[in-house]
């Protein structure tokens, strides 16, 4: 769920994988293997995402429908 809420996130904000790799502070591989769901990330990276984007954790990770 996680990979799928980044990618709507990231997309809804008109921002390529390398930009938000940028943001993030981190390889554009990263954000794609989140994306595909073939990497998790940490918790200090799950809030930085969380609060770039204005969501909750639990709604990335699927636990919640509300932002």
């Amino acid at each position: 769920m996680f990979g799928k809420r980044l990618k709507e996130l990231r997309i809804e904000k008109g921002m390529t994988q390398q930009q938000l790799a940028e943001v993030l502070g981190v390889d554009r591989t990263a954000v794609m293997k989140w994306e595909l769901g073939e990497r998790e990330t940490n918790f200090g990276m799950l809030i930085k995402i969380a609060k770039y984007f204005q969501v909750t954790t639990d709604y990335l990770l699927g636990v919640s429908e509300e932002w």
